[in-house]
């Protein structure tokens, strides 16, 4: 049986990644799950790959995202999706906030 998840805005949660970054679970189901990452300026995802398909929303700051050696400026409104196990990286250019969802569910990702 399918079972639904409401997820509520909420300062909770939030746990380090890297230098700068922050990701927050938002919501996740059987073959999806949805994060939200603040990136503050200056700082970088370093490139690397996982067999997750990742489609993403830039709310906002701006950013340069690197997807297979391409550099991609992104603003708020833009969004992507990078199929699983492509190189992609990010360097922060202004104080962001993404919204990406993942699929199949990022295990290391869950509460």
């Amino acid at each position: 049986m399918a079972h639904y998840q409401i997820g509520k805005v909420s300062e909770d949660g939030y746990i380090p990644v890297l230098d700068g970054i922050e990701r927050k679970t938002l919501v996740f189901g059987e073959n999806t799950l949805m994060a939200e990452f603040r990136l503050k300026k200056e700082k970088l995802i370093p490139a690397h790959k996982h067999p997750h398909e990742q489609t993403g929303y830039l709310v906002s700051g701006r950013i340069m995202l690197i997807i297979a050696g391409r550099e991609f400026e992104i603003r708020p409104g833009d969004s992507w999706s990078i199929p699983g196990d492509m190189e992609h990286g990010v360097r922060v250019l202004e104080d962001s906030i993404a919204v990406e969802v993942f699929a199949p569910v990022r295990e290391d990702y869950l509460p």
